[in-house]
């Protein structure tokens, strides 16, 4: 889960200022956690909530984003999503919005089995993001997630993203020219895929998501959720990316991650 959060903190001055670079400091004094992060520790708090079963997780995850995004109104949510969060009457908005596939780290953390944490990733997704092509996106960021904390190489998590979810016909170096930002799940999940499939180790996998512009806090925000169930985190990367969280966030991320861990390849 902390890898969602160090790509959205990593990525958060670029979102507007696009790099198509791979050289650049990972964390500068312009950097912060954006909506990416805070919706990420709200599903979090929501699978606590519920013991990591997802019979309540949808009940609990509205909830709880709600409330987080009221504790941290200035994140940067999307006109929509800001909208759901206050209206005193929410419901699902037919999305297919890239928030979907950012948030859902923690439903792959905390699950035992495949169908357990896509069971979670709907449960988590649909109470906004219920467009077919929202629930995919953040379906298939769950299944890499989970099959890469199994153990599986990537080119198993290719095949299987690939078989059922997205053709990736493209590499990094294709479009990182003309890649422009957009926020659907179905042009971004696919690339922060191939920035974590084209990757060496957990850093390099940030930098190939950063380096082809776009939507970065958000596609790095899903490289890194990858990528950290892959290669583990550095610690040096992890202590630093926690000095840009308080103490009400440091408090989930720490009650899940001594829940249920975190998986070093």
């Amino acid at each position: 889960m902390l890898g969602a959060i160090i790509g959205d903190i990593v990525g958060s001055r670029f979102e507007w200022n696009n790099l198509r670079s791979k050289c650049f400091e990972l964390f500068t004094p312009k950097c912060f956690p954006t909506d990416d992060s805070i919706m990420t520790l709200a599903i979090a708090q929501a699978i606590l909530d519920c013991d990591g079963t997802s019979n309540d997780l949808a009940i609990r995850a509205q909830e709880r984003m709600r409330e987080f995004g009221r504790l941290y109104p200035y994140a940067g949510y999307g006109g929509r999503f800001a909208t759901w969060l206050i209206t005193n009457s929410p419901h699902p908005y037919n999305s297919f919005g890239n928030g979907a596939a950012m948030r859902v780290s923690a439903c792959a953390y905390s699950s035992k089995t495949l169908s357990e944490a896509i069971s979670k990733s709907l449960a988590a997704t649909a109470v906004t993001h219920n467009h077919p092509e929202g629930i995919k996106g953040a379906e298939a960021t769950t299944v890499a997630i989970f099959m890469a904390r199994q153990g599986s190489s990537i080119e198993q998590i290719r095949q299987a993203i690939e078989e059922k979810y997205y053709k990736i016909d493209f590499t990094l170096d294709q479009i990182r020219d003309t890649y422009e930002f957009d926020e659907s799940c179905q042009e971004t999940v696919p690339q922060a895929l191939e920035a974590f499939f084209e990757s060496t180790d957990f850093e390099d996998a940030i930098a190939n998501a950063i380096s082809i512009g776009g939507d970065s806090d958000t596609i790095a925000a899903i490289t890194g959720s990858v990528a950290e169930a892959y290669y583990g985190i550095p610690k040096r990367i992890g202590m630093q990316a926690r000095t840009f969280l308080d103490a009400r966030q440091l408090s989930v991320l720490d009650a899940f991650e001594q829940k249920f861990g975190t998986y070093v390849r």
